[in-house]
């Protein structure tokens, strides 16, 4: 599955949200898929500190794996309700820091 693939199941699954929340009478707002952003980080990072051995958390590897893809699926929430093109601004990210680090490693007076 592609990033543009991935992205259209998120719209869908935030669609489908959406048409449930619709029965509370509240639909999420930016700011709320920014909020459950952030829980879902601080739950990855419980899960990433088992992983490690630096905790105990219920739910082991499967527990991570679908933090993850949580956390995946907000980043492309995110990204389509501000209209950022993901796969670009990554290509140019990973540009940006290649080129930083490659001139950090090679030091002062060392050619790139």
């Amino acid at each position: 599955m592609n990033l543009e693939e991935m992205q259209q199941q998120a719209i869908e699954i935030r669609d489908l949200y959406d048409e449930l929340n619709r029965r509370d009478c509240r639909v999420w707002r930016t700011a709320d898929f920014m909020l459950g952003f952030v829980g879902d980080v601080g739950d990855l990072a419980k899960l990433v500190m088992a992983e490690d051995g630096a905790r105990e958390v219920p739910g082991g590897r499967t527990a991570l794996e679908h933090e993850l893809a949580d956390c995946l699926w907000s980043v492309l929430i995110l990204s389509h309700l501000h209209d950022v093109d993901l796969a670009d601004a990554f290509r140019r990210t990973m540009t940006e820091l290649k080129a930083s680090i490659t001139a950090q490693l090679a030091g002062p007076g060392e050619p790139t």
